[in-house]
Order: structure tokens, then sequence, then C-alpha cells
């Protein structure tokens, strides 16, 4: 099938041309045909890389009357990055119309945004936060908004979007056109489909919450003191690396980070603490692939958009096992393929197995290469590199006597063993004594079920002190969110901690003893999401962490507690730029009454 076949605009149609568009892609081959008729309610569930934005940018801008100067087509989506290239991509398809595609954004000057909204506007693209508060504003006016676009939904709600989302939504027209996409289908992205919109024709590439087949899973089995050690042997291993690094914490991806880069490799770190302009920077350089190595928290790279991604590095899983897919979809876009590399510990089997499950994938095991591995591929590396060296005859010409005089007495074996020494034995001098990484889950770690009543599993780890936490479940708190809390007021590395425990008004975690009074200090008192923190060592052989039995904890008793080696880097100098170049639904859409690979896909109607 063409583009032409699909029943776009010529206009349209023309700007596809000049962009070398061939053939549509499968979510775009199933979605427009459709969403070019007047009355129709979509979801599309399928990866990142796959060529939504113009499976919806394409028919909305087919359908909309691009001279009018109120919004008649909405988009929002999770992150400054991905309504930015939305906003750039929809500009390009509509080359050849006269219409304004406003981008609205947290992080820079409203006043601007305010002002290009005034001029009029066809279409706005949106994050939520932004959005809302130009609406509060009276700025943005959505009364004849006839299409509205929810790009990865998803990771809108694990950002924590709903109300804005339910709030926007609400301003909205009633008879107006939802069109949601998303990689993976959770329970609130589908409450937002029975909510907002009406016998919604649903299009699956591949299965729910499938990972891209495009990508091959890998984990490693490491001690946990060699988790960064590890990740530099496989970026050695890989040396022409575009990667990405996920971490769990902000202090921990400025930590590997700021290693990676000590020890000579083009890396730099992506989190919550950056300024607007420190990011912008980051991200410049690594699209220019001046930055081979980019270290992440799950938030901070929430919709990036950027192709060629070879690999993403799990440093951790993370706690929500939809954010694995997230994460892996970073590479393997457009078609092209890629690696995810997860690194976890012995005893974090389980949480491979329940990926696989919930994905539909497998992961293979691998092995951490071994010095002689990495020392073999980064001298081809060198050898590679130096053949493919251009040489500028005229340049070289006025030195060349001084040049083979000095070679005169070595043999051409032995000038070549020189070079490569000159760049090579700092390489054989770190690995000359580096061990095996690869830690052995035994039987009984890969075999046992997660259970959370095993007794063994919840014994208080030697040298941990545990600490009672008043918040829980039904305070919006999860593993990784403890893991923030702590790490966040201390400044502490997330190796420090252990088991974390939450129930559904309370938690437990362990942490190092050597740090129970900083934790005790800095963490008491402080806010999560509105909620005061308190903070107490739990007496020894309480706070098992057994069934929650209601959270019947009064009777416990608390106390406030007692009065490597650099690394080589990689050759051909890294550090310089460029190192490669509708049905039984309420028609009331607006009700809000919820608030406070191309195999197997097809078209299917859908009620939730």
């Amino acid at each position: 099938m063409t583009f032409e076949e699909l029943g776009l605009r010529r206009e349209v149609l023309k700007s596809l041309t000049e962009l070398g568009f061939e053939a549509p892609t499968p979510i775009q081959e199933q979605a427009i045909p459709y969403l070019l008729g007047e009355d129709c309610d979509f979801v599309g569930l399928a990866q990142t890389g796959t060529g939504k934005t113009a499976a919806f940018g394409l028919p909305l801008i087919n359908n909309i009357d691009t001279a009018a100067r109120l919004p008649q087509g909405l988009i929002i989506c999770p992150t400054r990055e991905l309504c930015l290239q939305i906003t750039k991509d929809l500009n390009v398809f509509a080359k050849y119309l006269d219409g304004n595609i406003t981008a609205v954004y947290g992080g820079t000057d409203i006043r601007t945004q305010i002002s290009n909204v005034k001029k009029g506007t066809s279409i706005v693209v949106a994050t939520p936060g932004r959005l809302v508060d130009l609406i509060n504003r009276k700025v943005v006016q959505l009364g004849q908004v006839k299409y509205v676009i929810l790009d990865e939904a998803d990771e809108m709600l694990n950002m924590g979007f709903k109300e804005d989302i339910d709030m926007i939504l609400d301003q909205t027209p009633i008879d107006k056109n939802v069109w949601l996409f998303s990689a993976t289908m959770p329970n609130e992205v589908a409450r937002i489909a029975r909510t907002y919109m009406t016998d919604p024709l649903e299009v699956s590439i591949g299965h729910k919450n499938q990972s891209n087949e495009n990508i091959e899973h890998i984990y490693y089995t490491v001690k946990e003191r060699d988790r960064y050690d590890a990740v530099k042997r496989l970026i050695d291993f890989n040396p022409t690396i575009y990667g990405l690094i996920f971490c769990r914490t902000k202090n921990e991806t400025a930590t590997v980070a700021m290693k990676l880069a000590r020890d000579g490799y083009n890396a730099e770190p992506l989190h919550g603490d950056l300024t607007q302009a420190m990011r912008d920077r980051v991200m410049e350089r690594f699209r220019s692939k001046e930055l081979q190595i980019l270290v992440a928290t799950d938030v901070a790279a929430r919709g990036l958009d950027i192709n060629n991604i070879t690999h993403v590095i799990n440093y951790n899983l993370p706690d929500d096992i939809e954010n694995y897919t997230h994460r892996s979809g970073r590479t393997a876009r457009a078609g092209k393929t890629g690696q995810s590399l997860v690194l976890v510990n012995t005893r974090e089997f389980v949480k491979i197995k329940a990926i696989e499950r919930q994905m539909r994938m497998t992961f293979t095991q691998g092995q951490i290469p071994n010095p002689a591995e990495i020392c073999e591929i980064q001298l081809k590396k060198l050898i590679d590199n130096t053949i493919a060296t251009e040489v500028k005859e005229a340049d070289i010409a006025p030195f060349m006597d001084q040049i083979l005089d000095s070679f005169k007495d070595l043999t051409k074996e032995e000038v070549i063993k020189r070079f490569v020494s000159a760049e090579f034995n700092r390489f054989i001098e770190y690995y000359e004594r580096a061990g095996d990484l690869n830690a052995s889950a035994s039987k009984e770690d890969r075999e046992r079920p997660d259970r959370k009543n095993d007794r063994q599993s919840r014994a208080r780890e030697e040298g941990k002190t545990r600490f009672f936490v008043n918040l829980g479940r039904r305070d919006g708190l999860n593993p990784g969110a403890m893991v923030r809390i702590i790490c966040d007021a201390t400044g502490l590395n997330s190796k420090a901690l252990g088991r974390i425990d939450i129930m559904t008004s309370f938690s437990f975690i362990e942490a190092d003893d050597e740090h129970t009074q900083k934790i005790l200090k800095l963490v008491d008192g402080t806010e999560f999401e509105g909620h005061k923190v308190s903070i107490e060592v739990t007496a020894p052989g309480q706070g098992g962490g057994g069934r929650d039995r209601n959270d019947r904890g009064g009777d416990r008793k608390f106390s406030k507690g007692p009065g490597s080696k650099r690394g080589p880097g990689s050759f051909g100098g890294s550090r310089k730029p460029g190192f490669e170049k509708k049905g039984g639904f309420d028609k009331k859409r607006s009700g809000g009454a919820d608030r406070g690979s191309d195999r197997g896909f097809g078209a299917k109607r859908s009620k939730y």
C-alpha cells in the first residue's frame, strides 16, 4: 500500500514525497484510513519508533481547517522534548498548507508562548502541566477542538498527570474525537478510554505490552559491588556504542556519569536536578553524537525520540515492569535493531521472569566479556581506525624526510608494534589483573518464587538497620519512590539501601548501619506528595514485614536509634565531536466519572 491509497490530500502527499516517505508503516496503514473519517475514536498500541507521529499527525493535518484561529486539534504528550519533536514533524507535514502549529511546554518563558497562542493557532501541541496553566489563565480556549490526541498516554500517567489530563479533557467539547496512542495498556489508560471514548477502534502492533521484536534482550548476573565495572566492560566490548544507561535515582545517575567521565568515557547525566538550559545542552550534544553515552533516570528520559541508539543498558531494573518497556523502546526505532542489556544481582532473577511473562519476550543470559575478549575487540577498533584515517599528503610532505630518518633503524614490524602499543598499552595495563565479573545465581535463587511471606527472604540483612516509615501504598508510595525519598534527602547511593516492604499505610526499609543517624536526621520531616514523612528505627525483632494484617501495627515499639581504579576510556579520541557520524458507552465523554514486526497486528473494536 502507498500513501496515495490512504486518501490523504494532495498538499500532504507532496510534503511526504519530498521527505522520501514511500510506504506506510503497519500502524500508519491501519490508523490513517480510519482516522480520516468524521466521527472516530481510536486506540493505537505500538512501541515507540513505529511511526506513531505520522499515524495521527497526517490525518489530523488532513482533516482540520488550517485557517482557524482557535485550535481544532490538541496533542498532549509527556515531555518538552517530545512536544518539540511532534511540532517539528507536523510543520513539515503541513508545509504546503496554511496553518499555525503552536508548542506549549514548561521550563521556558510562558510569556512568549502566550503571545504565540494569541496570534491564532489551528493545532496546539502541549505538555499537561503548562497547558493547564494556560487554560487557567484563559489563554488557551478549547471550545472548538475537534480532535484530541493523547500520545504516550501510559508515560503521562506514570508521571502523575492523571488529574491534569482529566481537567484538560473536561474543557473540550463532548463530540470531539479522541485518539490515544500508547506503548502499554495499564488500567489507568483503559480508564481514559472508557471515560472519554465511544466504541474506539483498537489497533495493536504485536500484543499489548509486547516488546519491540527488533530488540535483543540480554541479562548479566553480577555481584552488587561489580555493577559499575560490568558497565565499563559492556561499553568497552561495544566500542561503537551510542547508548542510554538507565539508573533508578538522580544521585545514582549523577554518580555513574561522573565516574564514566572520570574514567575517560564520553558520558553525561540527565536527571531532574538539571536546569532546563543544562538539559537542552546535554540533549543537543547527545543528538549530534558529540556524546556517546547518556546516563538518565526514567523520568528524565521520558519521551526521548532519538534514532540510531544502539544499546540501552539497565544499571538497575526499574521498579515498575512497564518502565522496562519504555527503557528498551529507546533502541531499535524506525525498523532498526538494538540491544537492551540488564544487570541483575544473584537474587533478582525472579524480576527477569516477571518481565518475560508480562512483555511476552525472552531474555538471553549473557556473560560479561573477559579482559582478553575486550582487548581483542579494542585492538581491532584501533587497527580499523588507523586504516581508515585520511592521509593529508600535502600537509605531511614537508615532514616526511624527518619521519623516515627517525625510523630508519626500525623494521616495518617494529614501527607498527610501537604505534599500536602507544595507544594499546593502557588498555592492557588496566585489564591485565582484572578478574571474572560474572556471578552465578544458585538453583534456589533461580527457582524460588517471589513470595512476600518467605521468612528467609525477609530476614534482616547483616549490617543493615531496619526503619519504619509512616507512609504506604494508599499514600502513593512504591519502592522506587521510597528510594528517591531516602537518596534525595541524604545524598546516599541506592547501594546503601536494602530490603523495602511497602504496606497499605506504612512501610519498612533497610539501610547500612553506618547511615542510621544521617537518615533519621535528614529524612524525618521531609514531604512526599503532600504527606509528611516520619521515619524511625524498628526495635530488634519487629517490623519483619510479614502479612499486612490490615496494618494493625499499633503495638510495635520503635526507637529513634542510638544517641576504582581509573578505566581506560576508549580509543580514537572519543571525547571529540562526531565519534560516528464509538457502542455501549455514554456519549457524555466529558463526564469524568472516575476523577479523584508486523506479526500479530490487526484492527478490532474493544469495550475494555
